[in-house]
């Protein structure tokens, strides 16, 4: 990838300014595509198996759903309040501390963002490569070279055209909102008949009759749940509870990033209104086809068959036992259409989060230029670069003898972490009604202050309970959020240092 981007040209840069081009529909369409990845099609397998319960499985959904709509309902007061690019990090910034604007900042580029376009990218190769068996993880072109420990780096055809997507989507980015944009409509519009699709055929003549008397005769019973602590599963009361709290870890992130639109405030028109409406449309619609997505599962598949789909493709499982012969290919091509646009739309919306950070000299100078197209090419370059690297390391797993992708394991870590930078900025409304009662809020979010502290309280009590239970995956990203402290301190230093030479 070259790192200067088409069309940059950095004299006068400086006066150039975004172009308000995405409308009601277009924001719309964004905040679906970003929460339609691959998450839908294979995190019910999980879920059902701490769960274990057809109707409680459907419960965790609706958890999700009413802390996603609570949270885009919130968040629209914050993008109507403060339409310019950059998201969560402004809000953060303004409400607490330019600090903790930078933590979040730090944590979207590191892994975050980057992280999750790259496990998107390697979901598109892989279902790409149940077409074309040439592409797959164990077909190298580099074989996996050892670097230290249990951490290798290699290239298959897999990664290969996982950064082929990558690196094709961050020049067309590059191009200008316009190319984004159309490629971000089509591709949602098609996700979504897919996906409508989906839900169609499952709960019509893909119903099975034995895995509708299994699962809704017995809705509530909770059968062989999988322990998530010693001598805990889902079996009791309590127990229930707590999978419910530690299923949301893949349910929340597979309805996640619906908050990206926010990062690209700065392009929508008329901002006061089209972003609080993209937020609930998106959100609330998204959520409705996820559960009915669930439901179409339960009726074409017993719940021992979710719990224990081939590698947890519970939709892939589900088409094929409609269609027996050409259901796994539909699903992958499918599935190709939901990752292909989910990797635009997070490649378009990351930039603008640091072209924010870059002119608050928190960033790479040259993230905070537009290029001739009126983007931030450079900080499109930048997002591009870090994200082709966290495809190419390789984690080995010396009990199951299989070879792992790093940015899953830092995905697994900042989760929590994520949860927390929502439930401070659902807060961060909270704390601008006190610290600025003045400020124009041409949206102020109704319910308030219940509809924040509903939020604020579910999420906390997930939080606790995936701290408590999976201190595995939960402290290590507490750590890489600290990490941007001292990064936060030598840059604040530098941009003393160089104002300090100035005068």
């Amino acid at each position: 990838m070259t790192l200067k981007p088409a069309g940059e040209e950095e004299e006068k840069s400086e006066t150039r300014h975004f172009t308000r081009g995405l409308g009601l529909f277009d924001s719309s369409m964004i905040v679906i595509g970003i929460m339609v990845g691959s998450g839908i099609f294979i995190v019910p397998a999980e879920m059902a198996r701490l769960i274990a319960s057809p109707g409680w499985l459907l419960v965790a959904w609706v958890v999700t759903g009413v802390l996603t709509v609570t949270a885009g309902l919130t968040y629209g007061e914050l993008a109507a309040m403060m339409p310019e690019a950059g998201g969560m990090y402004v809000y953060l910034r303004e409400a607490f501390s330019p600090l903790m604007g930078f933590l979040y900042g730090w944590t979207l580029w590191t892994v975050i963002q980057t992280g999750t376009i790259a496990a998107v990218a390697i979901a598109f190769a892989r279902f790409a490569g149940v077409l074309m068996p040439s592409i797959a993880d164990n077909r190298y072109l580099i074989a996996p070279v050892h670097v230290f420990g249990n951490y290798f780096l290699s290239l298959s055809t897999t990664q290969l055209l996982a950064i082929a997507i990558v690196v094709l989507l961050t020049f067309a980015n590059s191009l200008g909102l316009n190319y984004g944009r159309i490629l971000q409509d089509i591709f949602t519009v098609a996700k979504i008949g897919a996906l409508v699709a989906l839900v169609a055929l499952g709960c019509t003549i893909g119903i099975h009759h034995a895995a509708v008397m299994e699962n809704f005769h017995h809705f509530w019973s909770v059968r062989h749940p999988v322990p998530f602590s010693k001598g805990m599963d889902a079996s009791t009361g309590v127990g229930m509870l707590l999978a419910i709290c530690i299923a949301q870890s893949g349910s929340l992130f597979a309805a996640d990033s619906w908050h990206d639109i926010t990062f690209v405030a700065a392009e929508v028109k008329n901002p006061a209104r089209n972003l609080p409406l993209a937020l609930g449309v998106g959100t609330s619609s998204v959520i409705v086809l996820y559960l009915l997505a669930n439901v179409a599962y339960l009726c074409t598949l017993p719940l021992s068959a979710i719990q224990h789909a081939p590698a947890d493709r519970v939709a892939t499982a589900s088409l094929q036992s409609i269609y027996p012969y050409a259901g796994a290919a539909l699903m992958a091509i499918a599935i190709m259409v939901s990752t292909f646009g989910t990797v635009n739309a997070m490649t378009l919306a990351g930039a603008r989060v640091f072209y924010a950070m870059a002119h608050d000299g928190l960033f790479f100078r040259r993230a905070g230029r537009l290029n001739r197209a009126r983007v931030p090419g450079w900080g499109l370059a930048i997002q591009g670069i870090w994200t082709v690297f966290l495809v190419l390391p390789r984690t080995w797993n010396p009990i199951t003898q299989q070879y792992g992708n790093l940015y899953s394991n830092l995905l697994d870590y900042v989760i929590s972490a994520a949860l927390l930078f929502y439930i401070l900025t659902i807060g961060g409304v909270i704390r601008l009604r006190i610290k600025r009662p003045d400020a124009n809020r041409p949206y102020r979010v109704w319910g308030y202050p219940w509809l924040p502290l509903l939020y604020i309280t579910g999420g906390s009590v997930i939080v606790v309970v995936l701290f408590v239970f999976r201190p595995a995956t939960t402290w290590p990203g507490l750590a890489i959020v600290a990490a941007g402290v001292p990064i936060y301190a030598a840059m604040r230093w530098r941009n003393k240092t160089n104002a300090s030479r100035m005068t």
